[in-house]
């Protein structure tokens, strides 16, 4: 019957290998879960997740969520998972937004990219604070975890992707039109994230 229906399971790719390197600096949890923000531009949180190929080649994808209105403010993917990544997401972020003061906290886990010596100096040259889940404890990073989670399940594990530009657009596309402005966010009481903006 499945296949007279063309209906198939998805299957999820393991996530690749991963070399841990030494941190240069780790910082102390400075939301402890308080995932709320008064104003726009108060508290901003990043992460990595994998995205795979229809031939399970992977790229990676970087994000950074404004926790006021739980918008994606910025996204790459990329080939390489690595601080230069994650400065580039930052930068991107910032330049998006109207002049930011000082205060703005960013929120992360331990991986080696938010915690390498690249990274820390950048954020410290654009006066940025960054705060650190504890390690293996993805509750303390929570508002990724659930954009990742609808990202993979509304989006990229509904298709087999074979070119890179497809990929890269389609994951960009859901972040900055569906789910910045269609997506109802229970946190927003139903509202989707710029519509929430608006009213701020």
């Amino acid at each position: 019957m499945n296949t007279e229906l063309g209906l198939r399971s998805i299957v999820r790719s393991k996530k690749p290998d991963y070399e841990y390197g030494k941190p240069h600096k780790v910082f102390d949890n400075k939301l402890n879960q308080d995932f709320t923000a008064d104003k726009i531009n108060q508290k901003w949180c990043t992460d990595f997740t994998y995205l795979f190929f229809a031939n399970h080649d992977v790229r990676y994808n970087c994000t950074i969520i404004e926790l006021h209105d739980r918008s994606v403010i910025a996204s790459i993917t990329d080939r390489k998972l690595n601080s230069d990544l994650a400065i580039r997401t930052l930068q991107k972020a910032l330049e998006s937004q109207t002049p930011i003061k000082n205060g703005l906290i960013l929120h992360s886990d331990q991986g080696t990219q938010f915690t390498s010596k690249a990274f820390v100096e950048f954020c410290e040259s654009v006066n940025v604070t960054q705060s650190m889940s504890k390690a293996g404890y993805p509750y303390d990073n929570a508002p990724m975890e659930h954009y990742f989670n609808t990202l993979k399940n509304e989006c990229t594990n509904l298709y087999e992707f074979d070119s890179e530009d497809i990929l890269y657009q389609t994951v960009e596309e859901f972040a900055y039109v569906d789910y910045n402005h269609v997506c109802p966010h229970s946190f927003n009481n139903y509202c989707n994230p710029y519509e929430k903006r608006m009213t701020a």
